[in-house]
């Protein structure tokens, strides 16, 4: 494929061509227009490609019910897990691909997450985890912010000098004064900040509201949503919660398989036809 950086686009290919060179342009360019999504973005918009990841059960639900009786080998752990052990290692996979990770406060709240990469493969540079939390309610104690080491960056509406920002700044947390748009923090200016730092790539990782909002606001790319052959029953965490919430047909379909469950990924916006 050309390179999609305009400084560059077709220099390579003319200084081959005119050593006498025979050059081919087209020969497995999906693939290789999908190895480089995250940096073709980057060029074009200065802000990272975004990937949203769900796991959910057949019904469309990110949790399971309370009453949900855990079964095999791993009902002695402390998580009800919705999707299987190799739907998890993909994810620590996606994690390994990504530059940064972003999710919501209601995600730290609910579950204390990590929210490391545990994929076991040598990385570039450290996985950024990024957590949007409007009114400053990450605790100190949280899991998170425990083992953060210069990697955990936390946009708040709240003012960077409050006693709540000096206690995570002083825990080695990073905090930024969001800018807001309709109230809410503003998640286009969270992916300029992003790309500032040549963050290429963002896995969002979140639940209902912040997922509806990543969908309304356009800044979403990619969907890859894990399903695991399980039934909630009932209507308590929905995928995506958002007002006039509506998306074109996804592009590029695939289907994949990872244990008993099926992957969907498919593209919201292609940035090669823009």
């Amino acid at each position: 494929m050309d390179d999609p950086y305009p400084v560059n686009s077709g220099r390579g290919l003319e200084r081959l061509r005119a050593a006498g060179i025979e050059v081919f342009t087209g020969a497995c360019e999906e693939e290789a227009h999908r190895l480089n999504e995250a940096f073709a973005n980057w060029v074009r918009t200065k802000k990272p490609f975004v990937t949203l990841k769900s796991a959910m059960t057949l019904d469309g639900q990110l949790a399971l019910p309370r009453s949900y009786k855990k079964t095999g080998k791993n009902s002695g752990k402390r998580r009800n897990w919705i999707t299987s052990e190799e739907s998890r290692a993909e994810v620590h996979r996606m994690r390994h691909a990504s530059d940064a990770l972003l999710t919501g406060i209601g995600t730290i709240l609910a579950d204390d997450p990590l929210l490391t990469d545990r994929s076991g493969l040598p990385r570039r540079k450290r996985l950024l985890r990024v957590v949007l939390d409007s009114r400053l309610r990450l605790s100190p104690k949280s899991r998170l912010v425990k083992m953060s080491d210069d990697d955990l960056l936390v946009f708040t509406t709240v003012s960077v000098n409050s006693a709540k920002a000096r206690n995570l700044q002083d825990a080695g947390v990073e905090v930024i004064h969001a800018k807001t748009k309709n109230g809410r923090i503003d998640l286009s200016s969270v992916l300029a900040e992003l790309g500032r730092h040549e963050f290429l790539s963002v896995l969002l990782e979140a639940g209902s509201l912040m997922n509806g909002a990543a969908l309304a606001a356009g800044i979403v790319h990619k969907l890859f949503l894990f399903y695991a052959p399980k039934i909630a029953g009932e209507n308590r965490v929905p995928f995506a919660l958002a007002p006039k919430l509506t998306q074109q047909p996804l592009q590029n379909v695939q289907i994949h398989r990872f244990g008993p469950d099926l992957a969907l990924e498919g593209y919201i916006q292609d940035v090669y036809r823009r």
